[in-house]
């Protein structure tokens, strides 16, 4: 949308040095640093904030966003339908003079927003049911865990009296802590992976104290029921199947990034990490437009996004100082059984704090080797003890001067 036409169609008009897309741990802490270290409005700039940013969140906050990074390279408007709290349609713009355009929907109604800098902290979602291809009937008492959260917390609703939980992540044991919590009995967890990817000690405890069966090697593979569900069928790997007797399942984990609004703004996604592809100091493929937190890597704890936002900051704001936006890096990329890695692009004179990685299956001391064009830049072993999926990973990043920027893609891979 033109700023004009926003203007005659009754939306605000704003400007604003940078933008946060996102209520993300990794969207405050980028505001923050920028405010302590002043980055200040020009005059006549229109509804700025105190340090010239605006940010943006789930609907019910002062702003949710819907649309993006539209630029003057990306033709006209575009549009989709909203998808739920904190995602919706993109609209584009065309001959920004700022950089960036966002149209954002508030209490005050529409407005369109300029940013010299844009972060994307949109964070990331479980996959629903839906998106699990699980078959079966569609009855009430289906739940991701953030519905039910929701139901139970904020609503005070009942959920039901026996509960499947489906996976055995932390988010999985919270689920069932939820569960408990709401009166209902937790029937089972059940993960496809040989053993939880958890603490032991938090494993122990729901096990012996709380008397909740760890079913693993195990799949749902149908949901049963008509209006109120009765049961889902699991399979296990050995070919057995079974059914157990519930009213409610709660899908937990299978986090993906929320990257609609990098998506549909033409940003480079990782194929592994599916969120935008970002160097260390957190640039994505387009000019101005940053990204931070779940977005990146699905998911991590709350401080790590955290750290990532006071990154950001840094980056943002060097780059609203005149700093030139670098060129896309070399790539990086893992082998099986690695899953992904993050930041993914490397540039060698601004390497991250550490690189955060996944594996698929369970992994005895790993030790991962770093090559680029055949050439061993690394080798570790990140810890004693044993790497799970859905579990944090790390890699150091001291190896990253030694990368050639005209070479080709580096691989890290377990030896």
């Amino acid at each position: 949308m033109d700023p004009a036409a926003a203007g005659a169609s009754g939306a605000g008009l704003g400007a604003a040095d940078s933008a946060v897309a996102g209520a993300s741990e990794a969207g405050p802490d980028h505001a923050d640093p920028a405010v302590a270290r002043g980055s200040e409005p020009s005059p006549g700039d229109g509804d700025r904030g105190a340090a010239g940013m605006f940010t943006a969140g789930p609907a019910g906050s002062s702003r949710a966003v819907r649309a993006n990074t539209a630029g003057p390279d990306q033709g006209g408007p575009a549009s989709a339908a909203p998808e739920g709290p904190g995602g919706g349609p993109v609209s584009g713009a065309v001959g920004s003079r700022t950089g960036t355009v966002l149209t954002a929907v508030g209490p005050g109604g529409p407005e369109i927003i300029e940013a010299r800098a844009v972060v994307l902290a949109t964070g990331a979602r479980e996959r629903p049911r839906t998106a699990r291809l699980v078959p079966g009937s569609r009855p009430a008492g289906v739940f991701s865990t953030g519905e039910l959260q929701q139901a139970v917390h904020l609503f005070g609703q009942q959920v039901g009296t026996r509960a499947v939980v489906v996976g055995a992540e932390d988010v999985s044991y919270a689920a069932a802590a939820t569960v408990r919590a709401a009166g209902a009995e937790v029937v089972a967890l059940v993960t496809e992976h040989p053993r939880a990817q958890t603490g032991r000690a938090r494993a122990r405890s729901a096990r012996l104290r709380d008397r909740v069966p760890l079913l693993t090697h195990t799949t749902v593979t149908e949901l049963l029921g008509h209006g109120r569900l009765s049961g889902v069928r699991v399979h296990h790997r050995d070919g057995r199947t079974a059914v157990l007797a519930c009213d409610t399942v709660v899908f937990t984990g299978d986090f993906v990034p929320d990257h609609e609004l990098a998506r549909r703004g033409a940003l480079a996604l990782d194929p592994g990490t599916r969120g935008p592809a970002v160097d260390g100091a957190l640039h994505t493929s387009r000019p101005g437009v940053f990204a931070a937190g779940n977005v990146l890597h699905a998911v991590e704890r709350a401080g790590t996004s955290a750290d990532e936002g006071a990154r950001v900051a840094d980056a943002v704001l060097d780059f609203l100082a005149g700093a030139p936006w670098p060129d896309p890096g070399v790539p990086l990329a893992v082998d099986a059984p690695l899953r992904w890695i993050a930041p993914n692009r490397i540039t060698p004179a601004d390497p991250p704090a550490r690189y955060l990685l996944r594996t698929d299956v369970p992994l005895t001391r790993p030790v991962l080797r770093v090559h680029q064009d055949g050439r061993l830049l690394h080798r570790e072993r990140p810890g004693l003890g044993t790497s799970l999926p859905n579990r944090p990973l790390t890699l150091t990043a001291r190896w990253t001067g030694r990368v050639d920027p005209k070479g080709g893609a580096v691989v890290v891979s377990v030896g």
